[in-house]
């Protein structure tokens, strides 16, 4: 899962696309990139590993002069941790400079990078986005346009993408739609970015979200249709809406907020914890399923658990090692909201099982009666192939464990998930979703599970 934005005509591009980079930060959080271009077609660029605001400070921004820029924030779901492997990528190109910033995973990548490889290309990196770059200089198609739909028509799986060639910027949703991207106008210009959040932060007035298939040119300021990729069956993430996208975000043209307020009241309607005193959640991505949990149950929805929001989210970061240390000083239990009660803890899903473990041994030592362990969508039996970081089924403590197995483990009084129907529900049937890690319907052909693509070689392609 990676954070994408590109800006078009906007003075100080550079800085448009830092604040909306922040905005993104919950999007990837072990590297950061913009690329930028002035007005003589000159291209700069900066990457660096770490935060968005570590990584770009005044004296970095002011060597990224341009109206043109292309961003990055990077969370692998495979590959290295490393600056070769942060993106936005740039490249010397025919047209001009070619930078690309990916947002998703291509599940063809280790076959055609073996392919590329035996006609002679020199990879640099171990991102699977390093494949497109090769498949884009490589196409024998006339025309710009071309050559970056051929090489968006050999890949499989999913990608939003923005490209710029020279000082104009072409921005494209796989036909399945799996992950979200949006354009906004800004003064005379446009934004592109991977949620409406990030327009929101920079100013920019949303134009529309970009749907499966869209492909478009922008330049000069203007947004340009162009014909769209081959169709594919719709499967937009429903991840993003349980989990990775903020909740001040509209997603897949449905509020994020709204649906996690209605994934906490399908909780309360169909798993009510009888004789709780409070319900809480675990901060933040659970904060609203916590208040539709409270508003239907009638139980009084309190802060019990105060989260360091100066730690990044343990769920997206790279080794299990981090994981476990960020979850002993990411939050701290309210011993005056627990001591003595039975509580509801509301949480969006459960996928390795450790940060759920280390938070109810907190929340007993603070004294509670009892705790209630309620999630917002199924338990996830199988690795996501398309961006989200659940690369082995051995890691994923439901696809080997039993729901009383994990109760027994975490040491929770009562543990109750979402059923599939019920998460859908709350997100709305008007949508085809993907819920291969929750269902095992993949969409796509799927040859190789992550897991094994992390264990690799270092010339086969790993996500971004």
């Amino acid at each position: 899962m990676c954070g994408i934005i590109g800006v078009s005509r906007v003075r100080d591009a550079s800085r448009i696309t830092y604040l909306g980079l922040y905005a993104l930060q919950h999007r990837g959080q072990e590297s950061a990139g913009i690329m930028a271009i002035d007005e003589t077609g000159e291209a700069r660029i900066h990457r660096s590993m770490g935060l968005v605001n570590d990584s770009f400070g005044e004296d970095v921004l002011r060597q990224l002069p341009g109206d043109v820029a292309v961003g990055h924030t990077r969370y692998s779901t495979a590959g290295s941790t490393v600056l070769a492997n942060a993106q936005p990528y740039l490249v010397n190109y025919h047209a001009g400079p070619l930078s690309v910033a990916h947002n998703g995973n291509l599940v063809n990548a280790r076959e055609l990078r073996s392919e590329l490889v035996a006609q002679g290309a020199i990879f640099s990196s171990t991102s699977d986005t390093e494949v497109l770059v090769h498949l884009i200089a490589r196409s024998p198609e006339p025309t710009v346009e071309g050559q970056i739909r051929d090489a968006l028509e050999r890949v499989e799986g999913a990608y939003s993408l923005v490209l710029s060639v020279g000082r104009t910027i072409y921005a494209a949703v796989d036909s399945r739609g799996f992950r979200p991207l949006f354009v906004g106008s800004l003064e005379d210009g446009v934004v592109v970015a991977s949620e409406t959040c990030a327009l929101d932060l920079v100013g920019a007035s949303e134009v529309r979200e970009f749907q499966p298939g869209d492909f478009a040119r922008i330049r000069d300021g203007r947004v340009e249709d162009l014909p769209r990729l081959s169709p594919r069956r719709v499967s937009r993430c429903i991840f993003e809406l349980v989990y990775f996208s903020r909740p001040d975000s509209t997603i897949f043209g449905v509020p994020v907020d709204k649906v996690r307020r209605e994934l906490g009241r399908q909780l309360a309607r169909f798993h009510p914890a009888q004789g709780a005193d409070v319900v809480f959640s675990v901060p933040d991505s659970a904060n609203v399923m916590a208040l539709g949990y409270s508003e239907v149950a009638g139980i009084n929805l309190e802060n019990g658990l105060i989260r360091n929001h100066y730690v990044g989210r343990t769920f997206i970061n790279p080794t299990q090692a981090l994981r476990n240390v960020k979850v002993r000083i990411k939050f701290n239990p309210v011993r005056s909201v627990i001591e003595g009660k039975s509580v509801v803890v509301v949480d969006d899903s459960l996928v390795r099982g450790t940060t759920s473990k280390g938070l109810v041994q907190m929340i007993r030592a603070a004294g509670a009666r009892e705790v209630h362990l309620r999630l917002g969508s199924p338990p996830i039996t199988g690795p996501c192939q398309y961006g989200i970081d659940t690369p082995t089924r051995e890691e994923l403590i439901a696809a080997t464990h039993s729901a009383d197995d994990i109760r027994e483990y975490l040491g929770v009084d009562s543990l109750a998930y979402l059923t599939l129907e019920q998460m859908t529900e709350a997100a709305g049937r008007h949508t085809p979703w993907c819920h291969a890690c929750f269902s095992g319907d993949y969409p796509t052909p799927v040859q190789l599970t992550l897991g094994q693509w992390r264990h690799s070689t270092p010339l086969v392609a790993a996500a971004t």
